[in-house]
């Protein structure tokens, strides 16, 4: 019994292994939030103004970029069998928004990922090399920027957010803090979805060592940590996940599964092994909304999130996903709802179907009810107009058809009128 018992296990092994070794990495995705920076902007009663920071609002810090430049050392690391070790231009596309703290965290990102070396060095005291970055205007942006506020129906989805039990009770639990920040900041405008305005710039000023105001208290920060994360909650969940994400994060899912499906056909032409997306924390919320695996917190500095693509000897394809929402741990898994962490890309592509939609700019307009509500009013006004024109049609053949013995009556009525010649 021994020997067959050592046999299977050898077998066993012999098959494991076979299978791992035809599990091949083929195509990622890898999107992540720029690195640490200076406020977007002060409130009013703020003692730090824009003067403070070296380069103004919402720039890129040193201590953004060195966030970086280990994100592309920790991407280097874990593809370094993927990807050459040298910058291949065909292998990697980068895009980002047109901000400049996400062109510059990829950037950053990139001198680790690639640095120069044999032929690629320019300068022997520069260990940097120039790597190509892609953007459109902030204007055209649809696929990286989130909220986009072009879709009537999303608008209305908030609204009805704001209606919910959940936004209600938050509303009241926290009115205090809310009218606390209303009367110590100078802001009129403080709601759930507003706060957290104000605690990104009290904690970019605590990141830097800036002194918080005397009402800026431990609990303080706490409670607006809080508000904050639920502000994100509200603008891609609480209310109609699913259909906020095909409105928003839905567009970027959309194109992530049509690059997967293309990519796990075969192709001897096809050299392109990585997608890399700089954006913003709104970016990964909603993309991670759309895939139903948010859990509800802010995304932090250069938090990343990673969709690669794996394909076997057999021409089947899997997903998988990961999250490094930590510097200083490693990623890990993501499961998408109703499949396996090495999701079958069949089963991905059906999964993620319900938060792709198939003509946003149609789903964007107020639902047919409303249509209807219009429909029916204008007709109920035409029917009136066409009842008063068969009242009147009536009444002339009324007049046309009497009879001869009511032609005095007739003389009279000409003569009252003028009308007899």
């Amino acid at each position: 019994m021994v020997p067959a018992a050592v046999l299977f296990v050898f077998t066993l092994t012999c098959v494991c292994g076979r299978a791992a070794a035809e599990k091949k990495l083929v195509y990622t995705t890898v999107l992540f939030r720029h690195g640490d920076r200076s406020p977007v902007k002060a409130y009013p009663t703020d003692p730090h103004q824009e003067s403070d920071w070296p380069q103004g609002f919402g720039q890129l810090s040193q201590i953004g970029m060195q966030q970086h430049f280990e994100l592309g050392q920790f991407l280097r690391t874990r593809y370094k069998n993927f990807l050459n070790a040298s910058y291949n231009r065909h292998e990697i596309l980068v895009r980002s928004t047109d901000y400049d703290r996400t062109l510059m965290s990829a950037e950053a990102n990139l001198a680790g990922l690639y640095p120069p070396s044999g032929q690629q060095v320019f300068n022997p005291d520069l260990k940097w090399q120039p790597i190509p970055v892609h953007t459109v205007p902030q204007s055209e942006e649809r696929l990286l920027s989130f909220p986009l506020k072009d879709c009537p129906r999303y608008q209305q989805l908030m609204n009805e957010t704001e209606h919910t039990e959940e936004f209600l009770n938050v509303t009241a639990t926290y009115q205090n803090i809310i009218e606390l920040v209303r009367n110590k900041t100078g802001l009129n405008n403080t709601t759930v979805e507003t706060v957290w305005s104000v605690y990104d710039t009290l904690f970019c000023e605590s990141q830097h060592n800036m002194t918080a105001p005397d009402w800026v208290s431990p609990d303080v920060m706490k409670k607006l940590r809080k508000l904050k994360d639920f502000g994100f909650q509200v603008i891609f969940a609480v209310h109609e996940q699913q259909e906020k994400s095909r409105l928003q994060g839905g567009m970027l899912l959309g194109e992530i599964v049509k690059n997967l499906s293309k990519m796990a056909v075969p192709d001897p032409k096809q050299q392109l092994k990585m997608m890399m997306l700089s954006a913003h924390d709104t970016t990964v919320a909603a993309l991670l909304a759309s895939l139903s695996v948010f859990n509800g917190i802010q995304p932090p500095y250069a938090s990343c999130l990673m969709i690669e693509l794996y394909r076997e000897d057999n021409g089947s394809a899997s997903v998988s996903m990961f999250y490094r929402n930590n510097t200083k741990m490693d990623p890990y898994p993501l499961q998408l709802p109703g499949c396996s962490p090495d999701c079958p890309l069949d089963e991905f592509v059906t999964i993620t179907k319900l938060s792709i939609s198939d003509d946003r700019d149609k789903e964007c307009q107020l639902p047919s009810k409303d249509t209807d509500r219009v429909v029916i009013t204008s007709l109920a006004v035409t029917g009136c107009v066409l009842l008063v024109l068969i009242v009147i049609l009536l009444g002339v053949l009324c007049r046309h058809k009497k009879p001869i013995n009511s032609r005095g009556y007739q003389h009279v009525i000409n003569q009252e009128g003028g009308e007899d010649s």
